[in-house]
């Protein structure tokens, strides 16, 4: 039996009962410098992630997902399907920068940025504690029978809830539709964008239920990084420490004051927690680095007159009084790898082409023959033309022989020429005419030029292979 209502039990989490029913969490409200820091930081990303897609670089939007165009803008670059490769560099940067940070900082990413955290902290609980009250009076609330009071309060917070999770969700859905062509397209209705319009409602849903009510179960069970967060962290690794050579012995009933350690054992630290852990007995899976526990504490130590760091950011080698190693083989392996990607994918971006095109035969045959007016034969070659245009602006498109005797010899015959190229892809169809003469044993190569009239540039040149009767 605890001695303690507030003690934790030995073999389960604060989550679970005694029967494997859900407890939930009421952290206690804190106040403190890492509570101001972190208020600052998360309002911060929220500003970003509302406002970006709203942002155009060079008549783009900043960040866009285009799924059914196949096409994703990240600041003025677009990439294409044919891209997709570079991905690989993106998730590998992703894992090694992640891995860099956790060896050092530890679960920062938890505590400090992850949309989970952010979403909850700033927004989600304020709105409980502003309808239901602090912690203590959640508490109640949630463990009161059915009443009117009950009743109203629940539904006001969960109307609310649902108002702030469309809000979240059509900011993410300007991500992948676009935010100017989605705002139009919520001012219609939703029979004419039905997928659009169903894909929204399961999205708010998924939202709803996981910042409303999941909540710190999903750090709990449904996060992989708090597993293999001691794959990347060690003893010099940055985190949420209780200093037990100053806490212990914790204070218990009867003891005098030079008895007992700094610890007064109040369980602020325990009843401010969001994943419902005591820091106190060591670093833990659900910690998510969140910093409550230090403000509480913090604010326990000036009640009574103790220096604050009793819980504090700190390594365990420091702890032990060894000095911290930041450089060392993990994380040295972990920069090199996070250096050679970012090398490499800018060097991949460097070597792509913004524009491309490839010809293609476009007729069962290799070449075709016409009498002309005047009875002399004339031999045709098709060629389809498939042109991508990377870039944040339109080419005028041109195709000329590079070599300008060939123009008295040979006709290009295009539906357009010049052509506009302002999209991804564009398509054309075009026919090389020539007499027979113009080939050697049936084929002469030729160089086309692409030329860009709008900048006056040869922006591609590709050799093609003529084709005739062997005459």
């Amino acid at each position: 039996m605890a001695s303690n209502k507030f003690e934790l039990h030995e073999s389960r989490l604060a989550t679970t009962g005694e029967h494997g029913e859900r407890v939930y969490i009421h952290p206690e409200d804190v106040k403190g410098v890492w509570r101001n820091r972190r208020t600052v930081f998360y309002w911060f990303l929220i500003f970003l992630y509302m406002v970006l897609p709203w942002i155009n670089i060079g008549g783009k939007q900043s960040i866009l997902l285009d799924i059914p165009g196949r096409e994703f803008t990240f600041f003025g670059n677009t990439f294409l399907a044919h891209n997709a490769p570079l991905l690989i560099f993106v998730f590998l940067g992703f894992v090694f920068t992640i891995g860099f940070i956790t060896s050092i900082w530890g679960r920062v990413w938890c505590g400090w940025a992850c949309p989970q955290t952010v979403f909850i902290d700033t927004i989600y609980r304020k709105i409980e504690s502003f309808i239901e009250g602090n912690a203590r009076q959640r508490q109640k609330l949630s463990a009161a029978p059915m009443s009117f009071e009950k009743l109203w309060k629940k539904s006001i917070k969960w109307v609310l809830f649902l108002i702030v999770s469309l809000h979240i969700t059509h900011s993410f859905l300007g991500y992948f539709v676009g935010a100017r062509k989605l705002f139009w397209i919520t001012m219609g209705p939703p029979t004419e964008h039905m997928t659009l319009f169903i894909f929204m409602c399961l999205i708010t849903l998924l939202f709803l239920l996981d910042f409303g009510w999941f909540r710190e179960q999903f750090c709990i069970i449904a996060c992989p990084y708090g597993r293999i967060q001691s794959v990347m962290m060690d003893e010099h690794s940055k985190a949420i420490i209780y200093d037990e050579k100053r806490g212990e012995p914790r204070r218990q009933p009867g003891m005098k004051k030079d008895e007992h350690g700094a610890c007064i054992n109040c369980y602020a630290c325990v009843k401010a927690c969001p994943t419902g852990i005591d820091i106190r007995r060591g670093v833990q899976l659900e910690c998510i680095a969140c910093t409550n526990c230090i403000d509480a504490c913090d604010e326990i130590m000036d009640h009574v007159g103790s220096p604050r760091g009793l819980i504090r950011y700190d390594t365990q080698s420091n702890l032990e009084g060894k000095p911290t190693k930041y450089l060392r083989p993990r994380n040295l392996i972990y920069l090199a790898a996070m250096i050679g990607i970012f090398v490499t994918f800018i060097f991949s971006l460097k070597l792509s082409q913004e524009f491309r095109a490839t010809l293609v035969r476009g007729s069962n045959t290799t070449f075709s023959e016409a009498v002309k007016s005047d009875g002399s034969i004339e031999v045709v070659n098709h060629y389809k033309v498939n042109m991508e245009n990377e870039s944040l602006t339109n080419y005028n498109i041109s195709l000329r022989f590079k070599d300008k005797s060939l123009e008295d010899k040979i006709t290009i015959v295009m539906p357009r020429n010049p052509v506009t190229v302002d999209k991804a892809y564009f398509k054309t169809n075009v026919f090389f005419k020539f007499e027979p003469s113009v080939l050697t044993n049936g084929s002469k190569s030729i160089i086309i030029e692409f030329f860009d009239t709008n900048s006056n540039n040869v922006v591609l040149e590709k050799e093609v292979k003529l084709a005739g009767p062997l005459k």
